[in-house]
């Protein structure tokens, strides 16, 4: 059984045949996108966050929107650029956001990719310390932001405040209970997977990685959560974590399907992400049949609980709720994943 969800980047242009060509149709639709995959028992709505970009931005609106208009499915990010967070807002907006969902906030955070412009943190008033690489500074954010969603009281209360405080040291709140529980921390690379599972926080497992060993991205990203796992354990955590892969995932079912991703099979692909060499999974797009197989194969997905579908969010809510029906009505049951 798995946990199968959607992860959209949040596109918009004027682009011919773009169904998002303002920011406001995107939130919008992404609004919706959400409600009809609850519907069709979809598990997690999740959204991309990019800065300087013509893509979705600040996700905390967005989620306490899309948590305003759903009951039941988790709603999370894929990922926050902790470069860019003040975790010390961010708490407060978190825990505002799973309040309003009655629990339901999954947060993926990490170090981020490369940006829109140069440094572009630095514009947020945020940057390395001496000896740190911007890497550092994410992932110095990331701790902090998590240590805070404890709850536990550190600032000295004002002797003469406004309001009554409780006694002893206060706390950012709202305080959201358990969402320090429902934190991921994407990693790019093995080592950084086995940092976060000694964290404590859940993995999210992309569709890059860092090139470590010269297999196939599937069996590298399969290893990549086995060595997760076995730091976990090693770690001594009292809980079961999550760890979620992505996929770009479409059965073949109409012409209109055929049309935009019956191009053939297509392969990993090698590139260059800030001067190391990457590997980037596959997508797929064949008839169901011939869907189910490839996705057997797949040993990256066997290894996660959580599938998280990217959508081409620019084709519209009808179309991406035909594409998500698809995988759970024909594809997901005879994977065993439903």
């Amino acid at each position: 059984m798995k946990n199968i969800g959607f992860l959209s980047f949040g596109h918009w242009s004027d682009a011919p045949g773009s169904a998002t060509r303002t920011a406001q149709d995107v939130l919008l639709q992404s609004i919706d996108l959400a409600v009809a995959a609850e519907e069709l028992g979809a598990d997690g709505a999740y959204f991309r966050v990019h800065h300087f970009a013509q893509q979705l931005a600040s996700p905390f609106p967005l989620l306490a929107a899309v948590a305003a208009r759903t009951k039941r499915i988790e709603i999370g990010t894929g990922v926050i650029d902790m470069r860019y967070e003040n975790p010390f807002y961010m708490v407060e907006d978190a825990g505002a956001a799973d309040l309003i969902s009655g629990g339901r906030l999954q947060l993926g955070i990490s170090r981020g990719s490369p940006e829109q412009v140069i440094e572009g943190w630095r514009h947020f008033g945020y940057g390395p310390a001496a000896g740190e690489s911007d890497a550092d500074l994410g992932r110095r954010h990331g701790e902090l932001f998590f240590e805070l969603l404890a709850g536990k009281g550190f600032a000295k209360p004002n002797p003469r405040p406004m309001f009554p405080n409780p006694p002893g040291l206060l706390r950012l709140e709202p305080h959201a209970p358990g969402l320090r529980e429902r934190i991921w921390w994407g990693s790019g690379n093995d080592a950084t997977a086995i940092w976060a599972a000694r964290k404590g926080m859940n993995l999210q497992s992309s569709t890059l990685k860092a090139d470590e060993s010269g297999e196939p991205f599937h069996v590298q990203q399969a290893k990549q959560i086995r060595a997760y796992r076995a730091a976990w354990a090693e770690a001594g955590h009292a809980r079961t974590p999550r760890v979620s892969v992505s996929r770009s995932i479409f059965a073949l079912m109409t012409d209109r399907d055929r049309q935009y991703f019956g191009r053939g099979d297509s392969s990993d692909q090698i590139g260059v992400i800030d001067n190391m060499r990457a590997v980037f999974g596959r997508s797929y797009a064949a008839e169901p049949e011939a869907l189910i197989e490839q996705l057997r194969a797949d040993e990256g997905i066997a290894e996660a609980d959580t599938l998280l579908l990217t959508v081409p969010n620019q084709l519209g809510v009808a179309y991406n709720t035909h594409v998500i029906e698809a995988i759970l009505r024909h594809v997901a049951p005879a994977l065993g994943w439903r």
